[in-house]
């Protein structure tokens, strides 16, 4: 990948979080100015209402008892504020002497049960806004309705001053551009390291796989980046080496059986009548089963390690599995078969490779066996336990861990001409970790080798 498509990749990032960045501060600003004007304009409002509530405590009670048509007191000529008594119909029974001969203010408002405040726009005293207090009044009259207007300009006046102000010592458009640049140049600083660790990753070739990317020596959430990406790098070396490795042995192995089979064809086709021809057949027909076998273990371990091996759940009685090849192994009468330890045992997983997990493992000790090989399974503690042992030359301790691992070879003793590839006992490891048990290797007494497998019981 070209360093500029990088390089590209990141300037889009730096100019999303500076844009996003911007717009939210850009929204915070907003929305603070308009909270704070929407206070302003409440406190002032209330102040006004509260002025209102302490004129109709100061009035209403001489008001109740003004006669129908009577001038009402205290306002005179000014414009700012107003008094009006309204009757149960909503027409005017007293007034101050600015509004006397205008109709009701806010006819809607009586009769009104409870105290309300309103803002009105356009009165017939004025085209200014007012801010009403319409409150419930008894006389001897019946039910009355207290109004009591003033004037908001003031109010309005001081919430554009505000406005204006908040606009002006603000100048959001220039804050908001020394914001952007500043977001700018601190994402840079804060994605430089990230792009030194992709533009790393992105170098490392297949040939390359032991470099890793520089990790800082600070503890944040870069170097812990940088440290995932390393044991990231590190798994996957891990991973290739193993393939390598697959791959060496597979085809070493492999060699075997086809450079028999290559030489017993050319002899064959060379030599026609020095090798009887029913001889010939049986020695390639070994040697085919022999190349078929390896291919199907090689299949199995690298179908296990793609996962395609379905989940086992299936409830499995272990001991009928046992007993079906301990019969096989006495048919072939190689060597005794001991099963006297053999009881119940029931465990969830695949049937057909747990079979061949017992398969091969009877195999292995067929192979090494002097004169028995002895099966044991039992149930305890909620586990199954699974043995089987021979009375062979037995494994040393430092090998006992390594013979689960493909193409292994031990020592002259168990690596005879008639051993196997190193499969069977790496596919019986695969198995059995994938039925969620264990695998060890013992030592049998006197002599032999007790391969223990441990499942947990069927639920």
């Amino acid at each position: 990948m070209p360093r500029h498509a990088g390089w590209a990749r990141a300037a889009t990032l730096r100019s999303r979080l500076t844009l996003l960045a911007t717009a939210l501060v850009a929204l915070v600003l907003l929305a603070s100015a308009i909270a704070l004007v929407a206070s302003q304009q409440h406190l002032l409002t209330r102040g006004v209402d509260e002025a209102l509530v302490e004129r109709a405590d100061n009035v209403q009670e001489a008001v109740a008892r003004k006669p129908a048509g009577t001038v009402l007191p205290g306002e005179g000529d000014r414009e700012d504020s107003f008094l009006q008594l309204l009757d149960s119909n909503g027409g005017v029974v007293a007034s101050s002497a600015n509004v006397a001969a205008l109709p009701a203010v806010a006819a809607g408002l009586a009769p009104h049960a409870s105290p309300v405040f309103r803002t009105v726009s356009h009165v017939p005293l004025s085209s200014h806004d007012y801010r009403i207090y319409a409150r419930p009044v008894s006389s001897a009259a019946g039910s009355r309705t207290l109004l009591l207007g003033k004037n908001v300009d003031d109010v309005k006046e001081s919430v554009n001053i505000l406005r204006t102000s908040l606009a002006v010592a603000i100048p959001i458009p220039i804050v908001l551009a020394l914001l952007a640049a500043l977001v700018w140049w601190l994402t840079g600083r804060v994605l430089r390291p990230v792009e030194v660790i992709r533009s790393e990753v992105a170098s490392i070739t297949g040939a390359e796989l032991h470099r890793r990317v520089p990790v800082q020596p600070r503890d944040d959430g870069i170097s812990r980046l940088a440290r995932t990406m390393n044991a990231m790098l590190e798994r996957v070396q891990q991973a290739t080496d193993r393939q390598r490795q697959f791959v060496a042995d597979a085809s070493h192995e492999l060699r075997g059986p086809l450079t028999r089979i290559r030489s017993a064809l050319e002899v064959s086709l060379s030599y026609p009548a020095s090798v009887p021809p029913e001889e010939s057949y049986r020695e390639l027909l070994t040697d085919t089963k022999e190349l078929q076998q390896l291919v199907d273990d090689l299949l199995f371990l690298a179908r296990s390690e793609s996962g395609v091996h379905p989940r086992p759940d299936t409830t499995v009685d272990l001991d009928d599995l046992v007993l079906e090849q301990a019969s096989r192994l006495r048919a072939r009468g190689q060597v005794q078969t001991d099963v006297q330890a053999v009881s119940a045992g029931r465990v969830t997983g695949d049937p057909h490779q747990l079979a061949r997990a017992i398969a091969n493992l009877v195999s292995n000790a067929e192979r090494y066996a002097t004169t028995t090989v002895a099966f044991e399974l039992h149930e305890s503690a909620g586990t199954t336990v699974l043995v089987i042992a021979d009375d062979g030359p037995g494994i040393s301790e430092d090998q006992r861990q390594a013979v689960f691992a493909r193409f292994t070879r031990l020592d002259s003793s168990r690596s005879r001409e008639a051993g196997g590839a190193g499969l069977g006992l790496a596919i019986v490891h695969d198995i059995v970790a994938r039925h969620r048990g264990t695998v060890v290797v013992t030592a049998a007494h006197p002599t032999g080798t007790r391969i223990v497998m441990s499942f947990p019981n069927s639920e």
